[in-house]
């Protein structure tokens, strides 16, 4: 068969050898489907050079290149992360910063059991949950600096820093958990990727921030008794 960009031109049965290079199609052609079928003959032979303005060499998904910048990126901004809640908030921002390394752990763990594979936007799902989560983080620990200013004691503030931060912290990742509904529920390929990675970061988030977080620092204030606190 002749074929042409995929398309089968003519098919003719073979009724001799060919041994000099060129052969003859014989048939009960018309003068019109006779000159198509040269000029599609003629179409195929002529010379046409390939010019290459850019060549790039990239593996599945995203580009294996793309895939290693975003996971750079991530440890960078991880590890930028990590040191603003030390400085920012002393032995309260160390004690996120369990939870934090706890919550992406739960992250990749829960991702593995699915059987996810890490593409750019599930990347990004990761960065963005890292996010969040320190941002639940920020809330409580602000509202613990305002009930301290109100010389209620550090305990009492411990307990309604968390009380009071809980509302807006739920509130502001059930939104966020909603949006990610949508984009997987109408998404497609990367974007469910993304959507997913995002859900199950928030649940995480969320529960580290609520639970491991308030834990490690009940148990640190039962053990140490201090009687005031720096946050």
């Amino acid at each position: 068969a002749i074929v042409l960009d995929e398309q089968v031109i003519t098919a003719p049965r073979i009724n001799e050898p060919i041994t000099g290079g060129s052969g003859q199609i014989t048939g009960n052609f018309t003068v019109d489907s006779s000159t198509q079928l040269a000029v599609l003959l003629r179409a195929g032979a002529l010379p046409a050079e390939m010019t290459f303005l850019e060549e790039r060499t990239i593996g599945p998904d995203l580009g294996e290149d793309s895939i290693r910048a975003g996971r750079i990126a991530s440890v960078i901004a991880f590890a930028a992360v990590l040191v603003f809640m030390g400085l920012s908030y002393g032995l309260f921002g160390l004690f996120a910063n369990v939870a934090l390394l706890l919550n992406v752990a739960l992250l990749f763990g829960i991702l593995s059991l699915l059987g996810a594979t890490l593409t750019l936007p599930g990347i990004a799902g990761i960065v963005l949950t890292i996010g969040m989560a320190v941002d639940a983080n920020v809330l409580v620990f602000e509202r613990i600096r305002e009930e301290l200013k109100t010389a209620k004691g550090p305990s009492r503030a411990i307990e309604l820093g968390y009380e009071k931060a809980l509302s807006a912290i739920i509130d502001a990742n059930i939104t966020t958990f909603m949006t990610a509904m949508i984009l997987f529920a109408l998404g497609s390929g990367p974007v469910k990727g993304f959507a997913v990675t995002l859900m199950i970061g928030i649940a995480t988030s969320v529960f580290t921030a609520i639970f491991v977080t308030r834990l490690i620092v009940v148990m640190w204030f039962e053990r140490k008794r201090p009687r005031t606190i720096e946050v």
